[in-house]
This record gives structure tokens, C-alpha cells and sequence, in this order.
């Protein structure tokens, strides 16, 4: 298994795994969308786990000079628990470190505890906040 950076021929590989793992996910967050935004901006922060030619993870990381947040970590169901999200989200953490972020943040679902455990183990902390979001364009 390789981490490294999105390449555009990663493309349906990235979407066949966001459908497995965000099946429910809104238009704005789903594969056509996303990607074409992430790679207009710090497409550098977006990595793949690459197996046998197989996507078989993903990690989008975004750095505002203030914070770094990470979206759509994503690992496919059959290679789960195998050190794959580990070595994703640690690939993101230090290509953030790289640009002098100092401070991760991201956001799991309430209802999913065991994302939430994954990344308590990783050493992050549930915080008190209340997240809140507003769309600024029309669903695409």
C-alpha cells in the first residue's frame, strides 16, 4: 500500500470509494463536485491509499493559515483496520505541518462512535462546540 497524492486518473476510484463510505452524502459532497473544487484549490492536500493500482482510501486536508481541517477521510470496507486510515490521516497531518499548521480540526457525524473512537485513538479530542454551516451557492 502507497499514500500519495490525487492524481486525475484516480478519479473513479476516489468516487466508487466516497459512494461505499458516504452513500448519503448531499451533491455538493459527492465525488463530481468535490474533487474539481479540491483541485482548484491546495490540490496538493488531497491524498490516496493506492493498493495493487486500487484506490483504496482518501483524505482531503485544507490549511487557512489558521486552522487545517480534514474531509472525506475514507477507507474501503474490505481494507478497513488494516493501518490504511491511520497512515492517511498521518500523510494529511504532515503535508499541513509542512505549511505551519498548527491545530487540526474535523468533523464526525454524532451518531457514528466508532469514526469517533478511530480518531480519539489517534489523539484527537471530542470538543465542545456546535457546529454550524450555511450554503452559499445552490446545490450543484
Amino acid at each position: 500500500m502507497a499514500i500519495r497524492r490525487y492524481r486525475p486518473s484516480d478519479f473513479d476510484g476516489v468516487q466508487s470509494l466516497w459512494e461505499e463510505a458516504f452513500p448519503n452524502d448531499p451533491p455538493w459532497n459527492r465525488a463530481k463536485a468535490a474533487i474539481p473544487a479540491k483541485l482548484a484549490f491546495q490540490p496538493d492536500l488531497l491524498f490516496v491509499a493506492v493498493e495493487g493500482g486500487a484506490v483504496i482510501g482518501s483524505v482531503m486536508a485544507g490549511y487557512d493559515g489558521h486552522r487545517g481541517w480534514l474531509y472525506a477521510m475514507a477507507v474501503r470496507r474490505d481494507c478497513r483496520r488494516g493501518g490504511v486510515g491511520t497512515a492517511l490521516v498521518r500523510e494529511a497531518e504532515r503535508a499541513l505541518a509542512a505549511l505551519g499548521c498548527e491545530k487540526v480540526n474535523l468533523q464526525v457525524r454524532a451518531s457514528n462512535e466508532a469514526v469517533a473512537r478511530f480518531y480519539t485513538k489517534l489523539g484527537y479530542a471530542i470538543e465542545d462546540r456546535i457546529s454550524l454551516g450555511r450554503r452559499l451557492l445552490a446545490e450543484p
